[in-house]
């Protein structure tokens, strides 16, 4: 989010008491986001492909050639199985008592309908203050799907005031992306709303905006959580701070994730923002350098494209995101959706219909506690095409 809405915001240029990000040694080292090519490991570009016979042979091949084949992102349905046939039975013997919580590409999604109170089986709600908080996980996969891949978190920071269908979309359309072009495998999403310290007209009071996006999650997702950590902090709360914080609940303290042979396996946790807040990223002292290298160096960012946006420039123009390129993922929106939450509360204030702008659950939560009607906002901000 951008640290200027923070009330108590310090340009850091000129602020010296910055709270310092984890230490690099309680976040695992996973390979970028962004899989190599045969130029960044040295070898020769344009060399030859193995001949026919060579293969056919059944001598393993020389050069790079070989190291490199294991990072070409492929489908789940052509990766081959790389268990020993002494391996396999093993496998298919072992079993774990507690319930395995698979990952969201292979999971049936259910349709939930429900009273807006009602809470669904196995969702577990989060609490309304800090001393009655835990960490969300009933639908954070304890089990990768495939061994060959690294376990992958995204995490969205926003205001979600309210959440609408774009939100939603953002998620489903980095999933493609990561499960197409990469060698990881999402684990989980959380939404993380930011705290009423947040300083923005047109917020909704945090308990609101936390419930609305529990609705949006239990109605149409079968792996989406909403994390109420940063929303119940007595301040605004640095990104950096809210990315360490999921590292801590997910890799410290629950240690990462087990593979199919048992084994535990670091989580990465990625941003996933529109291209509009990393654009905010290039405005002078407004982010700090240190906070920039621990998001993209330590952690990795997804970027949605938006309508007007040119990204792809902005990753060239700006040095700290050059350095950190290969851990962060453009995703091009193929059908473009540019639904803002300062439009919907201008309809629900204007009296306008924002039925298939948002989930029906969550425009039933607006009216039935009348949010938004009264709310006044600047025109700038009413007109802005940035999303919020």
């Amino acid at each position: 989010m951008d640290p200027t809405n923070d009330p108590n915001f310090t340009p850091p240029s000129l602020n010296r008491n910055i709270e310092p990000p984890a230490h690099s040694d309680k976040i695992p080292q996973n390979m970028p986001i962004q899989p190599l090519v045969l130029a960044d490991l040295g070898g020769d570009v344009d060399a030859p492909t193995p001949h026919p016979s060579v293969a056919a042979s059944g001598k393993p091949e020389k050069g790079p050639l070989l190291h490199i084949h294991s990072k070409i992102p492929r489908k789940h349905t052509d990766l081959m199985n790389s268990l020993s046939d002494e391996e396999v039975p093993q496998l298919k013997q072992r079993q774990y008592s507690e319930e395995r919580i698979l990952p969201p590409t292979i999971k049936v999604r259910l349709l939930q309908i429900a009273d807006l109170e009602e809470v669904p089986h196995g969702v577990q709600r989060q609490a309304k203050s800090l001393d009655k908080y835990q960490f969300p996980s009933h639908r954070l996969a304890t089990t990768l799907s495939d061994d060959s891949k690294y376990p992958l978190v995204i995490v969205a920071c926003g205001s979600f005031s309210p959440i609408t269908y774009l939100h939603l979309r953002m998620f489903e359309m980095a999933l493609d992306a990561i499960t197409e072009q990469t060698r990881f495998e999402v684990v989980g999403g959380y939404y993380s709303p930011v705290s009423d310290n947040y300083k923005k007209q047109g917020l909704a009071p945090l308990h609101h905006r936390v419930r609305m996006c529990e609705l949006a999650c239990e109605r149409t997702s079968s792996w989406l959580m909403v994390d109420a950590w940063e929303s119940l902090q007595p301040k605004y709360t640095r990104t950096a701070l809210v990315l360490d914080h999921f590292n801590e609940e997910i890799n410290v303290k629950r240690g990462g994730i087990r593979t199919q042979l048992g084994e535990t396996r670091g989580v990465k946790i990625m941003l996933l923002a529109g291209g509009d807040l990393i654009e905010s990223m290039g405005e002078p002292d407004v982010w700090a350098d240190q906070d920039l290298h621990h998001i993209l160096g330590k952690y990795g960012c997804l970027i949605v494209e938006r309508t007007g946006s040119d990204v792809r420039s902005f990753l060239l123009s700006h040095d700290i995101m050059y350095e950190h390129r290969r851990n962060v993922l453009v995703i091009k929106q193929l059908i473009y959706n540019d639904i803002l939450s300062t439009k919907i509360r201008l309809f629900v204030r204007r009296g306008m219909l924002v039925q298939y702008l948002l989930p029906n659950s969550v425009i039933r939560y607006i009216q039935e506690h009348k949010l938004y009607i009264n709310d006044t906002e600047p025109v700038k901000q009413v007109m802005s095409d940035k999303a919020d």
